[in-house]
């Protein structure tokens, strides 16, 4: 079985999506590596150490043409999957709630899709989760942009010239980017306080050093896939009108709010903006999927009121070696947990829980049930 990877490129992100240590793993278990010239130039990855792994060098037509499966990080331009192979698989993030169109043309041109944003997050799938090892380096990146953004120190320091207060930091949900970047601000001396919907994660916060902040906005909790459940008009409201309070005493805010499917949702206004003292950072990790910050741009810091409010997606990019890795060892994982080690394929079985939670186009159709509703 042939496996490819093709060099899609994004502005601002130098990340690949398979880096020599994942060819030399795939070549092991009889596959047969087929990479598009270039591809690991952005991660500074060349030619040779992919050759030196095992991999067979080519022009993108030649990988397109012949390669059964495709990893890819980024989606394949529409002009592309017309030259893939018939009925060949492919592995890449989709943006499939966002882009059914896109869909239509993958299951058209008769290709298998697996979404790697719906890897299930089970146990089992955990070293598959793409979303969340990218999530963990977003959270990392987040602090430190902070803090070289911030015109203070993060911790406590007592000096001959006197004593300097620590930085405050308020962390809007708590999932694994939020932890990271709680992690990592306390870690570097800040005061740290957190905040999420999920009352169920007040012990990780606590674990961290960081203090859980409880908001009387009523019933919350989780979804199956282990995001915060969406929140009323009115719970929203309750939310900012508390939440206010701790953002205008911080130095840092970082807002990771995602809801699974669905447009971010806006958390800190334009009026919690104006509370904010100037200088203060807001970094919003959640600014690809529509923001959780008013007036936040993706790749942008944009000022208000003297404050700085970061949108410097794709946050992992900015340690793009490290989130390359943890990608390709993501997909690498995919493939060889699905590996039929007689015949030397993958076996794609829609009946199997993982397959099924993220393989999106098949047969010639958009397959997945939450993709399939008011079609």
């Amino acid at each position: 079985m042939k496996i490819g990877s093709v060099r899609i490129n994004r502005e601002g992100d130098n990340r690949v999506p398979i880096v020599p240590d994942s060819v030399t793993r795939l070549t092991e278990i009889g596959a047969e590596v087929v990479l598009e010239e270039g591809i690991g130039e952005s991660a500074r990855i060349s030619d040779q150490m992919y050759r030196d792994a095992g991999a067979t060098i080519c022009s993108r037509e030649e990988v397109t043409g012949n390669a059964d499966m495709l990893l890819c990080l980024h989606k394949p331009p529409v002009d592309m999957i017309e030259r893939f192979k018939k009925d060949s698989i492919l592995v890449s993030f989709l943006d499939p709630f966002n882009d059914r169109d896109y869909l239509g043309v993958l299951a058209r041109n008769n290709v298998s899709s697996i979404c790697m944003e719906m890897i299930p997050r089970t146990t089992l799938a955990q070293k598959m989760d793409a979303l969340s090892s990218q999530a963990n380096l977003a959270g990392y990146v987040a602090v430190v942009l902070a803090a070289d953004a911030l015109e203070k120190i993060f911790p406590m320091m007592t000096t001959p010239a006197g004593t300097l207060s620590p930085s405050r930091v308020f962390v809007i949900g708590a999932g694994v980017a939020g932890l990271q970047a709680i992690a990592t601000a306390k870690r570097l001396g800040a005061i740290v306080e957190a905040y999420d919907t999920r009352p169920e994660v007040e012990e990780q916060v606590r674990s961290l050093g960081g203090r859980f902040v409880k908001l009387d906005i009523g019933e919350t909790g989780s979804t199956s896939q282990g995001y915060a459940k969406s929140l009323t008009e009115e719970q929203l409201k309750k939310q900012q009108i508390e939440m206010a309070k701790h953002i205008s005493r911080c130095n840092v805010v970082i807002t990771t709010a995602q809801v699974f499917g669905r447009r971010a949702p806006l958390i800190v206004t334009e009026s919690m903006l104006e509370g904010m003292k100037p200088g203060s950072i807001v970094v919003d990790l959640a600014v690809e999927s529509g923001g959780n910050v008013s007036g936040s741009k993706a790749g942008e810091v944009v000022e208000r009121n003297g404050v700085k409010i970061i949108g410097l997606s794709p946050f992992p990019s900015r340690v793009a070696l490290d989130a390359s890795q943890m990608y390709s060892s993501n997909l690498t994982n995919l493939v060889l947990h699905f590996w039929d080690k007689e015949n030397k394929i993958f076996k794609l079985d829609p009946a199997d829980d993982i397959i099924g939670g993220c393989l999106v186009t098949h047969g010639g159709e958009i397959c997945h049930p939450m993709l399939k509703e008011g079609e």
